[in-house]
């Protein structure tokens, strides 16, 4: 493994290059550059409209979910998994600006020896509170229901994933297609406390969390709870930190444990009225998930975006990389760093953007913009150096 990022030492990748070349002879649906793959209306064969389904989970973030429910016996943290696998679709949807009766499925696999029925009542439960909340903030939402298997041949703890759908109008789907020189990015904060949020949120998302369990929690995870994670790792990768699940932040007040597991924020609320309000103004619209600040390299051609007024990292990436020794490049491909979402526009409607994030008590700014060039790349340009992504 000579020459690995400790990431990929993980067994765990941030690009998925062999998975994209897996599917990379599929077809790629209406619109190419879309951020998600969007198809004929099928159902009912209405040339106006067209079908999204979208399939994505809350990944090994339900490994520190174990940890922190056998530590704490809080079985509220499992409603945070329920969320962040929801939102992980909902969002990648809300970059087609499809904002509302979006129908959602539940998958669920087990080791039914270590996860007992209440923690699946607590993920049933956390997904309808959290669809009520988005259809009380004006998104429509609906739980279909969906699968829980017992698989503990599979896996050692537990893992949850949910599936979305949506009919849309095509005239109405964003396609990224219209990104242009000259454009601006408004990045909308990861981290911080919304008006539709019930507390400070750090920001992490649901992507990076290998990563992130094992380089901030004691070896003592190791040895107290083997079935967290895979014993064929290395002592050098696996729980290397020097926290414990109920260290508190002394800037945010909450512990580590609270601060890993914030719940995945959506931007649906905020995205709704942008969409009503100025939907033909918008460009093109990003989650930035998987892959971090370079998530848009696989979304637009022959542009440089320029990202050069990033957020300042929130406290939780600023310990990751105290503790992981990483560098601030693969931090920025790993994690969202401060903000999950852009929105891609002419900087002259950037202000109505701005105020309309405002109203809901969520930071955003200008992060950078947009240049054409003959090859594609993200420039990203911070205090600490210059980073170049291809």
């Amino acid at each position: 493994m000579t020459g690995l990022s400790m990431y990929e030492k993980r067994g765990v990748s941030s690009s998925k290059d062999d998975v994209h070349n897996a599917v990379k002879n599929l077809e790629k649906g209406l619109y190419h550059n879309a951020f998600c793959k969007v198809l004929p209306d099928y159902l009912t064969n209405h040339p106006n409209y067209c079908f999204i389904m979208h399939a994505d989970g809350a990944g090994t973030k339900s490994s520190l979910a174990y940890l922190y429910w056998k530590e704490t016996g809080d079985l509220n943290v499992w409603k945070g998994i329920a969320q962040d696998a929801v939102v992980m679709n909902i969002d990648d949807l809300l970059c087609l600006g499809v904002t509302d009766n979006i129908m959602i499925s539940s998958t669920i696999g087990r080791n039914k020896n270590i996860i007992p029925g209440e923690v699946i009542s607590a993920i049933i439960e956390g997904t309808e509170e959290f669809l009520q909340k988005m259809r009380d903030n004006g998104v429509n939402t609906w739980f279909t229901g969906g699968e829980t298997a017992d698989v503990g041949d599979l896996v050692r703890t537990i893992i949850v994933d949910a599936t979305a759908s949506a009919r849309w109008e095509k005239n109405k789907i964003i396609t990224n297609e219209k990104i242009a020189h000259g454009d601006v990015i408004i990045g909308l904060a990861s981290y911080g406390k919304t008006n539709y949020e019930n507390q400070y949120n750090s920001g992490i998302g649901s992507n990076g969390l290998t990563s992130a369990r094992h380089d901030l929690l004691s070896k003592i995870y190791a040895e107290k709870y083997p079935e967290s994670y895979d014993v064929n790792l290395g002592t050098d990768v696996a729980y290397t930190g020097n926290y414990l699940i109920n260290d508190i932040e002394p800037l945010t007040g909450l512990s580590i444990g609270q601060l890993a597991l914030s719940p995945t924020r959506t931007y649906a609320p905020v995205i709704n009225t942008i969409i009503n309000e100025m939907h033909r103004h918008i460009h093109g619209m990003i989650h930035c998930s998987g892959g971090g600040q370079t998530k848009v390299l696989k979304f637009v051609k022959s542009m440089n975006v320029i990202k050069n007024n990033l957020f300042d990292p929130p406290p939780l990436f600023r310990i990751i990389k105290e503790q992981s020794n990483a560098s601030l490049k693969e931090m920025y491909k790993v994690f969202n760093m401060g903000h999950r979402f852009e929105i891609y526009l002419n900087e002259k409607y950037a202000q109505k953007v701005l105020d309309i994030c405002k109203s809901y008590n969520l930071d955003a700014q200008i992060i950078g913009y947009c240049s054409s060039a003959d090859e594609t790349s993200v420039t990203i340009e911070t205090s600490e150096g210059t980073f170049v992504y291809k």
